[in-house]
């Protein structure tokens, strides 16, 4: 399987009051590796219908989007199981006095309460009809995990019931018992092609930026944060950014593939790594089509991300032959940068 990665601000007219997210749902850097899933997954299988590869491509943040709304349901469900324990040990025979009288604490979380009634949240969770009833046995066993978890009991029997407590448990659970789990990767992983390691850690990301940014006076009006970064204007910035991206970079690769080959003498080309390749074209496009975005950051955000989608040595080959070609492309004027000193930064 190809190797796949892994908040700005939008308006909402809640109780006739404008509120602003300061969150968005994907950086930059996830646009750019989305971009690179998907230029590796039409290269490789030779197509030739861009339009097919931009909606792949709009298709897997979609789906990447369809995670996030399953990692917040899988925090409900686990709080819906502890309350449906409850009630069932109240209907045992011979019920003790903590099965009559139980520490309702974890089940009357105030973040997942405000998330169970926000009105965007029930939507998306209709739309992907998210159902975790034949999945009861792995929602058991988290659970058991986490109520033998130390800071889990800390919780529970802690004096402090404020809002940000019930918003840290959440947060811990998700590191130490959510993304760590290998079953629950493989469990996304054979439920969808679009869904892997780097999806899976990145949706995890997404859940716990939205609860820390959640407040106790949100109502189940305010609205998720989006998928894309939005202009005050309403146009979708980056989104345009993803798709211009993707389409240079199809358009662009057999000439800056010949242009690699060029400046990597030493190597023969099918000898370097096709993730190479393709992040060095990506870095090129950007350098040479987006005039508002600084030299420095399209390299540095090409070296990042080779750390994660290529080989060991990918990233002092990818500087060196992007420190090469900028100072080439400098000297024919073939990179134009909007604004005083983007040039060289």
């Amino acid at each position: 399987m190809f190797p796949a990665s892994s908040f700005f601000f939008t308006f909402a007219l809640i109780n006739q009051e404008l509120t602003i997210w300061f969150i968005f749902m994907l950086s930059r850097r996830h646009l750019r590796t989305k971009v690179l899933q998907s230029l590796y997954a039409f290269v490789q299988s030779g197509n030739q219908d861009i339009t097919a590869g931009e909606k792949h491509l709009l298709k897997s943040i979609e789906k990447l989007h369809e995670l996030y709304i399953l990692q917040l349901s899988l925090l409900v469900e686990i709080v819906d199981y502890s309350r449906n324990r409850m009630e069932e040990s109240k209907k045992k025979y011979f019920p003790t006095q903590e099965d009559l009288n139980p520490n309702n604490r974890f089940v009357n979380n105030e973040f997942i309460g405000q998330i169970e009634q926000n009105h965007d949240y029930v939507k998306f969770r209709q739309k992907y009809k998210i159902n975790w009833s034949d999945e009861r046995s792995m929602i058991r066993r988290l659970f058991n995990e986490l109520k033998a978890a130390s800071f889990f009991q800390s919780y529970m029997n802690s004096k402090d019931n404020s809002y940000e407590e019930d918003k840290n448990i959440l947060i811990r659970i998700i590191k130490n018992i959510v993304s760590p789990h290998e079953f629950l990767e493989q469990y996304y992983e054979d439920k969808s092609v679009f869904w892997s390691f780097e999806d899976y850690n990145t949706a995890n990301m997404m859940v716990i930026k939205t609860i820390k940014h959640f407040k106790k006076t949100y109502t189940a009006h305010h609205i998720l944060p989006p998928v894309y970064k939005e202009t005050p204007t309403g146009d979708m910035e980056d989104r345009e950014f993803m798709l211009v991206l993707f389409r240079k970079s199809v358009l662009q690769y057999a000439n800056n593939r010949d242009i690699i080959a060029q400046k990597a003498r030493n190597w023969e080309l099918d000898r370097i790594a096709i993730m190479d390749i393709l992040l060095i074209n990506m870095a090129l496009v950007e350098l040479t089509e987006f005039p508002s975005i600084p030299v420095k950051v399209s390299m540095n955000e090409y070296i990042e991300i080779s750390k994660y989608f290529s080989s060991a040595k990918s990233k002092v080959f990818i500087n060196g032959i992007l420190d090469k070609l900028v100072a080439e492309f400098k000297a024919e004027k073939k990179i134009h940068k909007m604004g005083r000193g983007l040039l060289d930064n």
